[in-house]
């Protein structure tokens, strides 16, 4: 380099507002500098159980979304990023779902939690993702302090237990002019939940409550629960619960000979069928999406023709978690730059519809979806029904 061509470049680089410039540009760190965010991927974390007593259920959501972001990963991403589902067990233990939530927060590095399961799991980590701004996406749950007040961080698709109740006791007092509705529940935040939004419907008409049964979490320890329901004798029992207790609880009543109509929240139908056998039989369940084995929705069919490529069953829990996949995908394409403040504001004005189901969230809305489903198991499948007539 000749002497003139050095003190032209050495006066540039000592000008204070090119060596501000070069400074700026050697600091400004690149535009996936977000957690979870690189050139290539986007990292999500799933902590449910994988094993344990609601096996079932984590499974299916896994299954729902791993079929969703696979077809889009083969398809090159999103903007050519390819999603990374990290999924953990947390066997339906809190004190594990805080464990495995912290290392996809601080350790992994994801970009946001999807697809957690249980009211007790959700009541366990919100300080903690909230503290740290992670967002925490459409948990199998239909707890109310997830809805009420709305936090920034938190958004959820499947419509509240005060939802599914409101529809449960409206059809059993209008259908079948039931009086006499009684509760069955586990004792934790997933049956307080539950039990209050059953308490708000049955106040709404003036009616108390006829029989409360409760059990231990992650037992299946009934009988002192079944043995107050009897002596109350209510015609309905309406039960929140996971699968393996509330198929415990009905093999046990069909034995004794108790035998009211049985309603249960949203839940997994396989599950349930699976460890219940033909005493599921009879049992009404609410659905937070339609039935995949008679709707003729697009979004069913979409989810049908992906499920059976993979060499999956259908089932609700499934249906409802590749939704999930799917309302998460279509907020990322429209997210610029992607950062996880940007991502919520997309979410706070997203509307689509997803295959004939309308999903819409607002500031004040953080629940995409408020239609409900109903379903009555009959031979070991669920059969879409409008009334209880």
């Amino acid at each position: 380099m000749t002497s003139r061509k050095f003190f032209r470049l050495n006066s540039i680089i000592k000008n204070p507002f090119i060596s501000s410039l070069i400074l700026l540009l050697l600091s400004t760190p690149p535009l996936w500098a977000e957690d979870g965010v690189t050139e290539k991927e986007i990292l999500l974390g799933m902590s449910n159980a994988q094993t344990g007593p609601l096996s079932g259920v984590g499974i299916l959501i896994k299954e729902g979304a791993a079929v969703f972001f696979n077809k889009v990963n083969a398809a090159e991403g999103v903007h050519g990023r390819k999603i990374k589902l990290i999924v953990s067990d947390d066997g339906y233990q809190p004190a594990k779902a805080i464990e495995n939530t912290r290392k996809f927060i601080e350790e992994e590095k994801v970009f946001a939690l999807f697809g957690y399961v249980g009211s007790p799991i959700s009541a366990s980590i919100v300080p903690i993702f909230t503290r740290a701004h992670v967002p925490y996406l459409f948990p199998f749950t239909g707890a109310r302090f997830l809805r009420n007040p709305v936090d920034r961080y938190i958004f959820t698709l499947r419509a509240s237990y005060a939802d599914e109740t409101e529809v449960m006791v409206e059809r059993l007092t209008e259908d079948l002019k039931i009086t006499k509705i009684g509760v069955f529940s586990q004792d934790d935040a997933l049956g307080e939940a539950g039990r209050a939004g059953l308490m708000r419907a049955l106040r709404k008409r003036n009616m108390p409550l006829v029989g409360d049964g409760k059990f231990e979490r992650n037992t299946i320890n009934v009988d002192v629960a079944l043995e107050a329901l009897v002596k109350a004798n209510p015609e309905a029992v309406i039960m929140f619960c996971p699968y393996t207790p509330c198929a415990v609880f009905l093999k046990k009543a069909k034995e004794r000979g108790f035998n009211p109509k049985f309603f249960l929240f949203a839940g997994g139908v396989t599950p349930l069928v699976q460890e219940a056998g033909k005493d599921a039989d009879g049992v009404i369940m609410t659905q937070v999406v339609p039935n995949p084995s008679d709707s003729s929705l697009p979004i069913v069919k979409e989810y049908l023709s992906d499920m059976k490529a993979a060499g999956l069953a259908p089932d609700p829990v499934s249906l409802e978690s590749y939704l999930g996949a799917k309302v998460f995908v279509e907020a990322l394409k429209k997210t610029s730059p992607l950062t996880r403040e940007a991502f919520i504001s997309t979410l706070e004005k997203l509307k689509m519809n997803a295959g004939g189901l309308e999903v819409w969230f607002s500031p004040n809305n953080h629940q995409g979806l408020h239609q409900l489903f109903l379903t009555k198991i009959e031979n070991g499948k669920a059969v879409t029904i409008q009334n209880l007539k």
